[in-house]
């Protein structure tokens, strides 16, 4: 794969997805947006990867914001259309991706950073990281699923005041909200999620996949998370995995298991 904005490392099942615009503090564009869809899907489709680590480049900023000189003079059905792109295109992508998503959040992550962060399975930022929604001070909302996203993971009134400041968290902020898991030194920052992929990836590819279907539907208008819990369940049962995984379990040895 060729990209001009992004740049991909593949290391251990591990894939490192580096969001490349350092100039513009990696802020996305179209063009962004559209590589960062074809790359999420084809590394899903990859075997060898079973963990993606999402970073900035840099030491500055992970994404900050979206690039507006692209939309300031946009009518109210290109503003909808802009919002129902990018969603469908990235940020819902992620979300469902059945492949886990780490983000390494190393400096600022604002507006659609943030908003691609909150995408993510679960969030490690660097001890020097700042997040936040601040699109209300230019007149508009998060418009990628942050208004969504940002009250399952820190609650309704938290999620209410930050956006309506358009202010900033730290990272320790951010960790004590529950925004992120962790928070550690920026140097430390990537071998740390490597440490936590590594983790991961010990365990059965299929019943991941699984595990993060059923944890999205407790979050879906109209889905029952309990049935499709047991739905997933179930599925797990007719499983390589789940027969390498207990067989391994009973004669006391390391399960190797292969993703089927």
């Amino acid at each position: 794969m060729s990209f001009q904005n992004i740049l991909i490392n593949i290391e251990n099942t591990v894939a490192t997805l580096t969001i490349n615009r350092p100039e513009k503090l990696n802020a996305l564009n179209k063009a962004t947006i559209l590589e960062l869809h074809e790359a999420f899907q084809s590394l899903e489709s990859n075997k060898e990867v079973q963990v993606i680590i999402v970073t900035g480049s840099g030491e500055k900023a992970f994404v900050a914001g979206a690039d507006i000189s692209e939309f300031a003079n946009f009518s109210i059905t290109e503003g909808a259309q802009l919002a129902s792109q990018g969603q469908e295109l990235l940020f819902d992508v992620v979300e469902n991706l059945q492949t886990p998503v780490i983000a390494a959040i190393n400096g600022f992550a604002l507006g659609g950073g943030l908003e691609l962060a909150m995408a993510c399975h679960f969030r490690v930022a660097s001890d020097n990281a700042k997040m936040g929604l601040p699109e209300v001070s230019l007149g508009v909302i998060p418009g990628y699923g942050g208004t969504q996203r940002l009250p399952q993971l820190i609650g309704k009134g938290r999620a209410m005041e930050l956006i309506m400041t358009a202010g900033m968290i730290t990272a320790d902020d951010a960790y004590r909200t529950g925004l992120v898991n962790h928070v550690v030194p920026q140097s430390e920052l990537l071998e740390f999620c490597n440490g936590i992929a590594a983790r991961i990836c010990r365990n059965s590819p299929v019943a991941i996949r699984h595990a993060i279907k059923a944890i999205n539907a407790n979050f879906k208008e109209g889905e029952n998370g309990y049935k499709t819990e047991i739905d997933t369940f179930g599925k797990c049962f007719g499983t390589d995995d789940f027969k390498e995984g207990t067989t391994a379990f009973l004669e006391k040895r390391k399960a190797v298991f292969k993703g089927e």
